[in-house]
């Protein structure tokens, strides 16, 4: 008897989870995608990486919903609880933050110092870079206007308005697909391809994981955006969504950084050093 009233009477507010087998599926799922995708860029198989995508969305649905579960039925989200979960909200971008900054290592090291392999110029000769002022300008005016559409949802989830949250979230969720098939059609029209090179590989590293990222944080909103249809979220508890928005934000500022050191300074003719 004194067991059972310790498990379900808690008398501390910390959340105690339950056995879940998402953390070990989840990390299957994402080696499985990596190396999936490295045989796919290889050109041996590309359904590992079609298996590795399936599962990773299979397991973030079944985890969201383990949560959500945790969050509205069983309220175990506690004030102590919600300040761990910004904590590691803010660690997790923290970490992308250093993810990106790889690329960004990579990318100067080979332009301030282009090296005679590819001529000692920057952008390599052979390379056609892109217009910054066409599709990656629509893009970046794209994801701005996204992120007042998402900031404009915050605000009325903040003072009850659930039919602008629905209608900010909506908006934002459109501007992420539009910038997702904006992106794709500038691949297919690039002039070059993801092995011409030093220039070609960061680039598309780059640009391509940022994609990546905007096509999670879509994924992301459209998840908050049913929660909002169904009353999940109130103007005293939405952190499901903040955490979205944090995300969001995030992949705003990466594309401003990426549009100005890839797009317009890696543009126009090439520079000797």
């Amino acid at each position: 008897m004194g067991l059972a009233t310790h498990t379900t009477n808690h008398k501390h507010p910390y959340h105690l989870v339950n056995p879940s087998p998402w953390p070990i599926l989840g990390s299957f799922s994402a080696g499985l995608l990596a190396v999936g995708g490295l045989l796919y860029m290889h050109n041996v198989t590309p359904w590992l990486l079609y298996a590795g995508a399936f599962m990773v969305l299979l397991v973030m649905f079944l985890w969201w919903r383990d949560v959500v579960h945790e969050s509205i039925v069983e309220k175990a989200h506690t004030d102590v609880v919600k300040i761990g979960l910004r904590f590691g909200m803010v660690l997790f971008i923290a970490s992308e933050v250093m993810f990106f900054a790889a690329f960004f290592w990579a990318y100067f090291n080979a332009s301030l110092f282009p090296t005679e392999a590819i001529g000692s110029v920057w952008p390599p000769q052979e390379i056609k870079t892109f217009d910054p002022f066409d599709l990656p300008l629509m893009n970046t005016l794209i994801l701005l206007l996204s992120g007042t559409t998402v900031t404009w949802a915050h605000h009325a989830i903040i003072h009850g308005d659930r039919k602008g949250a629905l209608q900010g979230l909506a908006a934002t969720i459109i501007l992420g697909l539009f910038f997702t098939v904006v992106q794709v059609y500038e691949y297919t029209h690039a002039a070059f391809g993801f092995r011409d090179g030093i220039y070609a590989s960061t680039f598309y590293m780059a640009t391509g994981f940022h994609g990546a990222h905007v096509i999670i944080g879509t994924i992301f909103l459209i998840v908050c955006f049913f929660r909002a249809y169904k009353g999940h979220f109130t103007p005293e508890r939405h952190f499901g969504f903040e955490a979205a928005a944090w995300y969001w934000h995030f992949v705003d500022v990466v594309w401003l950084f990426l549009f100005v050191a890839i797009y317009v300074t890696g543009a126009g003719t090439p520079v000797a050093h």
